[in-house]
């Protein structure tokens, strides 16, 4: 029996199983996708830190911010818009909306809500532009972490830190003034009369945003964040993504002294688009996980390309069948309208429509008739029979209503209203403005009218606004 050689065992238990995470280190670039990526995350913390602001008189009595979850008030507010807790669904549809529009965009133009528009990258592009002030570019900041600590180090970082902090700390102070008078709770917050809640929401979200976006970075993106495991899923040949054009930069080398291209690749092989990747990913090895879709790259090689007299998109932000078009010399052509996209748009067109239509015509008036179970009715001694109901009327309207009730279908029923005196067939029910009214009432039928278990039984409402009909049912013993 021959020995079994044991240098393959040697060799994996001298091989580490994981390999270190390596601290990315961005480098500074400047073009068209750059642009984009600033002038969105400008816009986005303009909405972020601005929008609780924004005042919206609603009348007397009601809260003046324009974008409010009023939780006290178990309420919230979007300009003219006035959701109440009964009407979740309408959460449930913009969250339906989210998640197909993300569908749709990622169908389209790839990962553009990672690159432009998520809260990870914004703050994290922040927190970046704020250690390259302060300790460098990308070669000054690998330098600086291999420093022995010292003084202008400890205070390098620290002030890194304490910006990142303010940054942070101001991000958490935002996401609190959606929750309250934006002015009010600002005051409070500075001076020190704010709520512990408060207080630990902001230390929360703030806490959450400095570590992500400080010390995690792309670790989020490539380890945390869900949607770069399913991404490629949503893409099709027509979906445009960040792409390396292998078929005209290979074979790569590094630049001819003579500036003489014929014969090799335009890739010189500078890595300056792993430089500026915030994820530290190679492009030119294919569409991965870690990419983002920022388009940085695509900055940097165009720049290198510009320099050496060659066409730009060697990194390419385009579809993968335009790619291969391209490369075999064909007409290339922009496919947005497909049936991916028809799909994923009809569906968030109908959605939109069915909430728009609902909101639009949904009564400012609501009802809720709830019968008491124990007893379900008592024999009084006169021999009629008696039920017990909770009958709720939401107004949703800027001013006080006055209905009236009245019973229908129960032959010589009459009501009674708790707290409320002697009622009758009818009876007037006061309810405030934006509140909901609670009425115990107490129904009376004869016996002779009460002819089965149970019987029907309605509630006819009537306002300013029109009539609201409640089917329930009057219980009674067997017959």
């Amino acid at each position: 029996m021959s020995a079994i050689d044991p240098s393959p065992v040697a060799e994996c238990k001298s091989s580490a199983a994981y390999v270190a995470t390596q601290k990315v280190h961005p480098r500074k670039v400047s073009g068209t996708f750059r642009t984009l990526k600033w002038a969105a995350t400008a816009l986005l913390l303009a909405y972020w830190h601005l929008a609780p602001l924004i005042r919206w008189d609603r009348g007397p009595g009601a809260p003046d911010q324009a974008i409010l979850a009023d939780m006290a008030g178990r309420r919230a507010y979007f300009f003219f818009i006035e959701i109440w807790p009964q009407e979740v669904y309408y959460l449930t549809g913009l969250l339906f909306i989210a998640a197909i529009s993300l569908f749709l965009m990622t169908a389209l133009a790839g990962r553009i809500w990672c690159g432009f528009l998520c809260w990870q990258t914004v703050y994290t592009d922040l927190f970046v532009a704020v250690e390259r002030l302060v300790i460098g570019d990308r070669n000054a900041r690998i330098a600086f972490d291999k420093k022995p600590l010292g003084a202008n180090k400890i205070a390098r970082k620290a002030l890194v830190n304490l910006v990142w902090l303010s940054i942070s700390a101001a991000c958490g102070i935002s996401f609190t003034l959606y929750f309250g008078d934006a002015f009010q709770m600002l005051r409070e917050i500075f001076t020190g009369q704010a709520s512990t809640a408060t207080y630990g929401a902001i230390a929360v979200v703030g806490g959450f945003c400095f570590l992500l976006a400080g010390y995690a970075r792309e670790q989020v993106c490539i380890y945390m964040c869900p949607y770069g495991r399913f991404q490629s899923a949503m893409f099709d040949e027509h979906s445009l993504i960040i792409s390396y054009e292998a078929w005209r930069g290979e074979a790569r080398a590094p630049a001819p002294a003579n500036r003489d291209f014929q014969g090799r690749g335009h890739c010189v092989d500078c890595r300056a688009c792993v430089q500026v990747c915030p994820t530290g990913i190679d492009i030119r090895d294919g569409n991965q996980l870690a990419c983002i879709g920022c388009g940085l790259c695509i900055d940097a090689c165009n720049a290198v390309m510009d320099r050496f007299g060659l066409p730009r998109g060697l990194v390419s932000y385009d579809s993968s069948a335009n790619l291969a078009a391209r490369g075999q010399g064909l007409a290339t052509r922009l496919r947005l309208i497909r049936p991916r996209t028809l799909i994923y748009g009809g569906i968030l067109l109908a959605v939109a429509s069915v909430m728009l239509v609902r909101l639009v015509s949904r009564p400012d008036t609501t009802v809720n008739v709830l019968h008491e179970r124990s007893p379900l009715f008592v024999q009084m001694s006169d021999g009629s029979i008696r039920n017990g109901y909770v009958y709720k009327v939401l107004n949703m309207s800027s001013e006080g209503r006055t209905y009236r009730l009245t019973l229908d279908g129960l032959a010589g029923a009459s009501m009674d209203v708790v707290g409320g005196g002697k009622g009758g067939e009818t009876v007037d029910l006061d309810v405030a403005r934006d509140s909901v009214g609670s009425f115990q009432l107490f129904v009376s039928a004869p016996s002779a009218s009460v002819a089965a278990k149970a019987v029907p039984l309605r509630f006819v409402l009537d306002g300013p606004q029109g009539r609201v009909v409640s089917e329930s049912l009057f219980a009674g013993p067997e017959r």
